[in-house]
Parts: C-alpha cells; sequence; structure tokens
C-alpha cells in the first residue's frame, strides 16, 4: 500500500444543484426535472417504470424545492469545508437558473450572478471548484416540448448553454465534466436522458439514439472547453459497478461480460476512445436499433475526446443466468444482480465492497490509460443525534477507511489518480428515494423526510476524521 496519496491530491466532496440548493423558484430559475420528482421510495419506481407525466400533483412531497436551502446558506457551508481542508468542491450548475426553460437565445443574469457568488466564496478559500454541467436537472420545458435528449435539437440548447458557462466562468474553473453518470440512462431515462419510456415502445431505440444525442453534444462541449480554456480540464462521468460472475459457469461468465461491458464501458469507449465499439454495433444488430447518425457526427465525436475519467463508485454487481435453483435472489437494489455471499449491504440494500474500489480503478486504468478521479463515493446510512448533539458515526468513517485503504493499494498499483470528493459531504436528498434520512454527509442538516427541521448545520464526528484524513494526504490510513 502507498504511504500517501500524490502531491497535489484533490480531497474533497462532491453535491448536485438539484440536491441541495432549493430555491427552485428564485432568481428566475425555470423547473427541471428533479422539481417534479415526488419525495420517497415510491421515486425508485417512478424512475423505473413506463409512463411518468413531469408534472407535481397535488398530495405529494417535493423535497427538492427547498433541499437543505444552500442557495441562501452557500457560505455557511462552504466555511466548513472549508475547516476540513477542501481542496475542491464538486457541483453542479443547474440548466434551469442559467436558461430557464432551455431554448432562449440568451442566460438568465440572475443565475450566472449565484454562480459566481458561490465560485468565488470557494476561491477565496483556495477550493477548487469541479463542476458537473448536467446533473439530472434538464429544463423540464425542453423534456415537455421537446422530448429531452431524444429530440436532437436539445444538443444545440445544450451547446449555447455551455458557451454561456464557459465564457463567464473562465479562468475561475479549471476542472468540468458534461454529463453525471451518463450510463444510468440505460437503467433510469428519466433524470439522464430528459425522457420517459412510454407504456407501448421498446425502450433500446429512443434509450441509444439520446445517448448519441449526448456524445454529439459531450464532444462539442470539450472542444468548446479547450478553445475558450486551453488549461481546463474535461472528462466523462459514469457509474461504475465492477461485475462479478456468480460461478465458473462459461455462460454466465459470457454473460457478466456482455453486460459489464455495455453498462460501465460503452458510455467511456465513445467519450474517451471517441468511436462506437464493435460490441454495441452487434447490439444494434441484434436488437434492431438503427441510430440516425448525421454527417459529420462521428467526426465530432472523434473530436471531442475528454481529458479524464470521472466516476462514481458505491457497489459491486454480482451476475449469474444460469441458476440452478431456478430462481434468482435480488442483489444490489439500484443495479440488480444476485446477492454476494460475500458482502454486507448498506441499510439502502446497496452491497458495500472496498476491494471492489481497487478493481474498479484497475480495470479502468488498464483499458484507458487516463487521469481517474473518484467524484463520488460514500454511505447512506440513518444517524442519530445523540443527547448532547453530537453524531457518532463511526460506521461512515469505517466505509470510508476501508475504500481510502484500497484506492492507496491501487495508486501502488501504478494507477494515475487525481482525486476524491466524497458523496454528500453535507446532508442532502438522495437522487433515488427523494429522501432526506439517507445520509452521506459529515455534516448534519436538520431536516427530515417529513419537512420539518431548522436546517441547523452539525459536524458529526467523520467531519474530524476527514479533516485529519485531509491533512495527513492519507498517510494516516495505515495506522487505522
Amino acid at each position: 500500500m502507498a504511504k500517501a496519496f500524490p502531491e497535489g491530491f484533490l480531497w474533497g466532496g462532491a453535491t448536485a444543484a438539484n440536491q441541495l440548493e432549493g430555491g427552485f423558484h428564485e432568481g428566475n430559475k425555470g423547473l427541471n426535472i428533479a422539481d417534479v420528482l415526488p419525495g420517497g421510495k415510491e421515486r425508485l419506481q417512478v424512475l423505473r417504470n413506463p409512463g411518468f407525466q413531469f408534472e407535481i400533483e397535488e398530495g405529494k412531497s417535493y423535497p427538492n424545492h427547498e433541499a437543505i436551502d444552500f442557495y441562501h446558506r452557500y457560505k455557511e457551508d462552504i466555511a466548513l469545508f472549508a475547516e476540513m481542508g477542501f481542496k475542491a468542491f464538486r457541483l453542479s450548475i443547474a440548466w434551469s437558473r442559467i436558461f430557464p426553460n432551455g431554448d432562449e437565445l440568451e442566460p438568465n443574469e440572475e443565475g450566472l450572478a449565484f454562480y459566481d457568488k458561490v465560485i468565488d466564496e470557494l476561491l477565496k478559500y483556495d477550493i477548487e471548484p469541479v463542476v458537473t454541467i448536467s446533473h439530472y436537472e434538464m429544463p423540464l420545458h425542453l423534456v415537455k416540448e421537446y422530448g429531452g435528449w431524444r429530440n436532437r435539437e436539445a444538443i444545440t440548447f445544450f451547446e449555447r448553454y455551455t458557451e454561456a458557462i464557459f465564457t463567464r466562468y473562465q479562468g475561475k474553473v479549471k476542472y468540468w465534466m458534461t454529463f453525471n453518470e451518463i450510463n444510468s440512462g440505460l437503467m433510469m431515462p428519466i433524470m439522464g436522458l430528459g425522457f420517459a419510456i412510454k407504456k407501448e415502445e421498446d425502450r433500446y431505440q429512443p434509450t441509444f439514439q439520446a445517448f448519441h444525442h449526448q456524445f454529439v453534444a459531450s464532444a462539442k462541449a470539450v472542444k468548446r472547453c479547450h478553445e475558450i480554456m486551453p488549461e481546463a480540464q474535461i472528462g466523462c462521468m459514469i457509474i461504475y459497478a465492477p461485475f462479478y460472475v456468480y460461478d465458473s459457469n462459461p455462460e454466465n461468465v459470457m454473460d457478466a461480460l456482455e453486460k459489464d461491458e455495455r453498462f460501465n464501458y460503452f458510455c467511456t469507449d465513445v467519450q474517451v476512445r471517441g468511436e462506437y465499439p464493435a460490441y454495441i454495433q452487434r447490439y444494434f444488430r441484434e436488437h434492431n436499433i438503427e441510430l440516425e447518425i448525421e454527417d459529420g457526427d462521428l467526426d465530432i465525436i472523434k473530436e471531442g475526446t475528454v481529458d479524464y475519467i470521472s466516476f462514481s463508485y458505491y457497489m459491486s454487481k454480482t451476475e449469474k443466468k444460469v441458476d440452478v435453483n431456478g430462481g434468482q435472489a435480488d442483489g444490489n437494489i439500484l443495479l440488480g444482480g444476485v446477492k454476494n455471499p460475500f458482502l454486507k449491504a448498506s441499510d439502502w440494500g446497496w452491497e458495500i465492497d472496498p476491494v471492489g474500489l481497487r478493481i474498479s480503478l484497475n480495470r479502468l486504468y488498464s483499458r484507458y490509460q487516463m487521469p481517474l478521479f473518484i467524484v463520488e463515493n460514500g454511505l447512506g446510512a440513518y444517524d442519530k443525534v445523540e443527547e448532547d448533539g453530537s453524531i457518532q458515526d463511526d460506521y461512515r468513517i469505517d466505509y470510508l477507511r476501508e475504500h481510502m485503504k484500497q484506492m492507496l493499494e491501487a495508486v501502488e498499483d501504478g494507477v494515475d489518480l487525481m482525486g476524491y470528493t466524497s458523496w454528500g459531504c453535507i446532508d442532502l436528498v438522495s437522487a433515488s428515494t427523494g429522501e432526506m434520512s439517507k445520509r452521506y454527509g459529515f455534516i448534519y442538516v436538520d431536516k427530515h423526510d417529513d419537512g420539518s427541521g431548522t436546517l441547523e448545520r452539525k459536524r458529526k464526528k467523520s467531519f474530524y476524521w476527514y479533516k485529519d484524513t485531509i491533512a495527513a494526504n492519507g498517510a494516516n490510513l495505515a495506522n487505522q
């Protein structure tokens, strides 16, 4: 195991605008996808089932509307991040703050000015802003009137949006990424691709057509970023979950390989290598998928390859196609598969696999030889405020410590690792369930699933542990 992380390692935390900002109608912001997603565990069914109408319904809760009110409390929160010693803070820009409907010709000055203030506050503390351009918050007007990323016009609207933010924040933001967890569209196109599958249609054709539009848009953004900010770096961002084979049955091995390629590598292959891989071409043929590709699209994708690969890591996935018992047990609630008998799971059914992070880093680096950036990792758990006001979240410290030790092992393996931003460094609204009770943060926020709470911030035990780890650049991990 390496003794410490490389010099200049980007320690920090990660968030998304729709999950922490609130102020959903302030500053001339338009509605976005997250604003119409109901809170509670029903959200996961909404995201997976066909036919969602993208409407606010009476009688349902919408926790993203207020979230944790970062919109008004960003100075307080950034001061806490600085106290922990953050070198970087991953945030997203809400597209509908900059273009409220998404199809305007000119950006909204109030939205641009808000992010001026947030970015300047980060820079005041020497914290590098790491900006996700699109993080599950497409303007609702583009969803309802245009069909989201099904529609090629979305490329033009995204181009206009990126031009506005690149021009405005040049010289201030060095690290960008285009689409958050782009491959999530395979599971939940509502958040990532901006449309719901219709009940009567096959999901494959519109999903991959929407991906194509995003690939073109991403490549154009990469090229324009390099033109406006030659010193900046811009990456792709994926969910990565190493696929394990349940046993040595060759049919299971082949099945896991095919699923692994489609989920973990397809989007990255296109954005890193600049072309559609052969395995996906076969998949298209076998599923009668015919993409509408305009002249010049493939050249744009080839010319707009990314500078680094960023990814979220929460769990591994175990696959079994052939089941001798005639049934299949559920594995991870989010990704499916079968239960891994060697792993424990979180309160939300996400299997905990620190070694899987080292495996992920090695597989990605072996395939691409490109700098890697872990921009999401963490434990969603129930936290209890003790009578003395403290939050003793040793389970979170244990989770993070074991994952970070595996990161050090990967560095020793030769992986070029840029940084680590822990997901939900401050408690925020869960993307998959819309809950506040699923807490990830080092900072506790007094806000609850029923909407009650004072929004007071409290430092958890993990706050001080992470502060010490950053100060030591990870050198303290070996003795823990």
